[in-house]
């Protein structure tokens, strides 16, 4: 045998090795559910586990996991290079957010196959999240515009922080172009979602994407929700909540789960007191969720312009917990690429959410009277890119602050 054939059989060696080890990882995965006729819900979509352990496996392996990072670049040129102890929650915001843009681009349906070429679109989301600070979505971008929340870098983030971080990154995100909704007190407004998301066809204005005038949305209005847009801005739709004082509420658990049977499912954020986990589905009363307490080294662009997606798939066992023990402050997270899917969504909700007497949000119509006009949210008149925008934290002024209403009890 030669020094090659040598060198090769081992390099085929390592390979089977890494493969045994999932295979063993996946068994492990598999034998830890319960034996159970209970279908598994994963952002809307059902699982028998009877008879599609393999699938669930798929599924549940294909979502982006984002975990803590090292050694990466210091953030604001002096800050921390890791965010091991206080980037959980930052971690969870990018995970739902990156299943949002699966969805946009490559849709519900879409896998990941280890070693399997991916679509371009794949490596460009993956690239919107790498912890450098011209990432739109990286660790650099969210801890900054955190400072505009009142969070200092470092510091711990709660659902709602990270759900208005996300909004106003977003306004730098041509590419991926989303409208990002955060409720509020509670509320999902028909008519400024409508407002936000009914845009003019790219050409029929001078500006593409510019909203269509208000008599227009008006006239829609009238005629009812069933009146679609011109053209519809891919919605981000997340509902920060509270669902009781120290401990949930038992009378929000049903409506709780029935959130992730929604095809618009982003599942939700949460945790325990400064312990973030982002929430991907349920059995019975059991949440599934992606854990993103792991430290990893920085990954970067590779020089074939790739990333070495590898460590971005959790091939671990799953993680459950009860529904009993999450800490009440969640943000549940929705996706509506087109006008009728948020319209699906809002017949969904009408059904299954606002029929408890006691309702976990409210979905209405009008905007409420006594709250301040809504004014959809514009990128501010700067003559840098989004990356250079909030590189200082000085420029960060020309956001409003928006305070948390929710926090998670210590």
């Amino acid at each position: 045998m030669t020094a090659g054939e040598w060198s090769q059989g081992v390099e085929r060696s390592t390979v089977m090795s890494k493969y045994e080890n999932q295979i063993i990882i996946f068994t492990e995965y598999l034998e830890e559910f319960p034996d159970t006729d209970e279908l598994v819900w994963i952002l809307g979509k059902p699982h028998l586990l009877k008879t599609e352990k393999s699938k669930l496996l798929s599924d549940i392996s294909a979502r982006l996991w984002f975990t803590y990072r090292r050694k990466f670049s210091p953030i604001g040129g002096t800050g921390p290079s890791s965010d091991a102890g206080w980037g959980c929650m930052l971690r969870c915001g990018q995970m739902m957010l990156a299943q949002a843009l699966i969805c946009r681009h490559l849709g519900r349906d879409w896998n990941w196959e280890r070693q399997k070429e991916q679509p371009k679109e794949y490596q460009r989301i993956l690239q919107c999240f790498l912890d450098r600070k011209d990432c739109c979505y990286s660790i650099h971008q969210m801890a900054q515009m955190g400072v505009g929340e009142g969070k200092s870098i470092g510091e711990w983030f709660g659902p709602n922080t990270v759900a208005q971080v996300i909004k106003k990154l977003a306004l730098f995100d041509e590419w991926n172009s989303l409208a990002v909704y955060v409720s509020m007190d509670n509320t999902v407004v028909i008519e400024d979602i409508k407002k936000m998301c009914c845009v003019l066809p790219v050409g029929a204005a001078d500006t593409a994407g510019e909203s269509p005038p208000d008599s227009l949305i008006a006239s829609s209005q009238s005629k009812g929700t069933s009146a679609p847009c011109l053209a519809w801005k891919p919605l981000l739709l997340i509902v920060p909540l509270r669902l009781g004082i120290n401990q949930i509420n038992p009378v929000y658990i049903e409506a709780f789960k029935e959130c992730f049977k929604m095809p618009q499912s982003l599942g939700a954020l949460g945790g325990k007191p400064n312990n973030a986990y982002y929430f991907i589905g349920s059995l019975g009363d059991e949440l599934i969720f992606l854990d993103p307490h792991t430290t990893q080294t920085f990954v970067d662009t590779e020089e074939s312009g790739l990333v070495d997606d590898h460590t971005f798939h959790c091939l671990q066992s799953p993680q459950r917990m009860s529904i009993l023990n999450l800490d009440p402050s969640v943000a549940l997270g929705f996706f509506c690429k087109e006008e009728k899917d948020f319209d699906n969504w809002c017949s969904l909700v009408q059904k299954e959410i606002l029929k408890e007497n006691l309702r976990m949000f409210e979905l209405v119509q009008k905007h409420p009277s006594h709250w301040p006009p809504f004014v959809p949210p514009a990128k501010p008149e700067v003559t840098t890119t989004g990356a250079e925008f909030i590189d200082s934290t000085e420029q960060l002024e020309d956001f409003d602050l928006e305070e948390d209403f929710e926090i998670l009890s210590v």
